[in-house]
């Protein structure tokens, strides 16, 4: 109700300041501590009638213009996640939920005040040109991201299939400053990847199936318990779950996810936040059929963010998996997407994530259980070879050998597992007739 009142009242404002110039709120609101609606809305009103008065451009001065501008830098000041989505923007997150839409195929954030690459997607125009994980994009199409939003940045970088756009990208390891010039396209990302039993040259005797999640979205959860089906028809053992480079999507969808592996009615995150309907808990679905308690081994770096690391710390502190690779990004926090009546929509921050354990993801990450740090020669080795077409078998094997050495960790600890577990099972002594 209050919101409401305050929108007409913003709304009445603008009007009467419109038509009076002023006249009846010339409050001097700067040189007080005022704070209230009244005072801070007419001062606004006032900057908006003055730009629509004297700008030397008046075609730049529409209410349209003006108020949408003032939106984005309003809701881009408070933090790198929250943003003012006009009515194309907002759809077009609608269809990224829905795991379809136009760019480049990159999830950036702001880290450390640059422009920074979570991951980029498979199968993509970026991750075919070799742009990675924690690479800094220091100009689009010629221009400075140093003080670019992140809303400015991802409208550049999303958009109608067929256009290019120019980056100037740093890789932090090396400091090498390259320019790449790509082409938007049409992304369909399929959720789940790779799905197979491991090559028994790597996994012994045991059967130890993988399959790597590329983000959460509508389809994910349904996509993710079809293939464990399958795989337990081909008599899969353990699971190497690969969350590399996900960066995140659909709360519900993770929580759907953890439900594969964790028994029903199940706690797998919590929010907090200012108000007490932000205090809530997500547990896993009653309805869903129980999996046989496979070991799993779950792969995470520093490209798995927001989604991603709500199942990897889910599935840590309740002691359903072992995590292996590295910290991951630290993407914790909770946005609410209201969308107003002329189809543009606030996207903005509302609570923080914590794990079972009641650790706080956000600007900490998830950390691995067994830590194995990869090299720029060996991630690039293996996101050349998830993005290569047509990769024979023996080749794959020989890469994971040579250049995954957080996948040989992994398929190490569930060996050792099933390798214990084996020996403490109860002897049975064959019955004598």
């Amino acid at each position: 109700m209050k919101r409401r009142l305050l929108v007409s009242t913003f709304a009445a404002l603008l009007f009467l300041n419109a038509l009076l110039g002023l006249r009846f709120y010339r409050m001097q609101a700067a040189e007080t501590d005022d704070d209230s609606g009244y005072a801070q809305i007419s001062v606004f009103a006032k900057a908006v009638q003055l730009l629509r008065q004297d700008y030397v451009d008046g075609n730049k001065t529409s209410y349209h213009d003006l108020i949408y501008a003032a939106m984005k830098g309003m809701l881009s000041s408070l933090d790198p996640h929250s943003q003012f989505m006009d009515p194309n923007d907002f759809k077009d997150m609608q269809d990224d939920t829905r795991s379809r839409f136009n760019g480049l195929g990159i999830e950036v954030s702001v880290k450390n005040g640059v422009l920074t690459v979570i991951t980029p997607m498979e199968d993509t125009p970026a991750a075919k040109a070799g742009i990675l994980v924690g690479d800094q994009i220091l100009r689009i199409n010629g221009t400075s991201t140093e003080k670019l939003a992140l809303t400015e940045a991802m409208n550049v970088l999303r958009g109608t299939a067929g256009q290019k756009v120019a980056l100037t990208v740093m890789h932090p390891g090396t400091r090498e400053i390259k320019d790449y010039v790509l082409e938007r396209a049409e992304i369909k990302v399929q959720s789940v990847k790779g799905v197979k039993l491991l090559d028994p040259e790597l996994t012994g005797a045991f059967k130890i199936g993988y399959m790597r999640l590329i983000q959460f979205n509508e389809p994910t959860a349904d996509e993710l318990a079809k293939a464990l089906d399958e795989l337990q028809k081909q008599g899969m053992q353990a699971l190497v779950l690969d969350l590399r480079n996900n960066p995140g999507g659909l709360l519900n969808s993770a929580v759907d996810v953890c439900a594969q592996f964790l028994a029903p009615n199940t706690k797998v995150v919590s929010t907090q936040g200012r108000v007490a309907s932000q205090q809530r808990d997500y547990a896993t679905s009653g309805g869903i059929k129980e999996r046989p308690r496979f070991p799993v081994a779950v792969l995470i770096n520093e490209g798995s963010a927001s989604g991603a690391e709500i199942v990897a710390g889910a599935l840590k502190d309740l002691r359903r998996a072992v995590l292996v690779g590295e910290t991951t990004f630290g993407k914790g926090s909770v946005q609410n997407v209201m969308q107003l009546p002329d189809g543009s929509a606030l996207r903005f921050t509302t609570a923080k994530y914590y794990t079972p354990s009641k650790q706080v993801i956000q600007g900490n990450g998830v950390s691995p259980n067994i830590r194995v740090p990869m090299t720029a020669e060996q991630e690039r080795a293996l996101f050349v070879l998830r993005n290569s077409d047509n990769v024979k078998p023996e080749d794959e094997k020989n890469i994971i050998k040579g250049k995954d050495p957080q996948m040989l960790r992994a398929i190490d600890a569930l060996k050792g597992v099933m390798v214990y577990a084996q020996e403490s099972a109860p002897k049975i002594d064959p019955v004598k007739k």
